[in-house]
């Protein structure tokens, strides 16, 4: 019998869909976007100094690294900071 391609690196090929219909997998680039605005925030929130905005972008940023998800009021702080 011959080695199947694959099985090192995915063991269990449904998982990913096992965890979008328990609804366990984010917006998927609604994230990124949401990571990628955190980062441009934070640079302009250590230029103006300003403390609070740089905790919900690290927390943004971290709950991406971690594969968790991020709280809606850090998520919001970061979409509306240039309005």
């Amino acid at each position: 019998m011959l080695p199947q391609f694959g099985t090192a690196v995915r063991k269990n090929p449904n998982k990913n869909l096992n965890k979008a219909a328990a609804g366990e997998i984010g917006g998927g680039a609604a994230d990124q976007a949401s990571v990628d605005a955190a980062w441009l925030v934070l640079e302009a929130a250590n230029d103006l100094g300003d403390h609070a905005a740089i905790e919900a972008c690290r927390r943004v940023i971290d709950a991406e690294l971690n594969g968790t998800v991020a709280g809606s009021a850090d998520v919001d702080l970061v979409l509306g900071y240039f309005r």
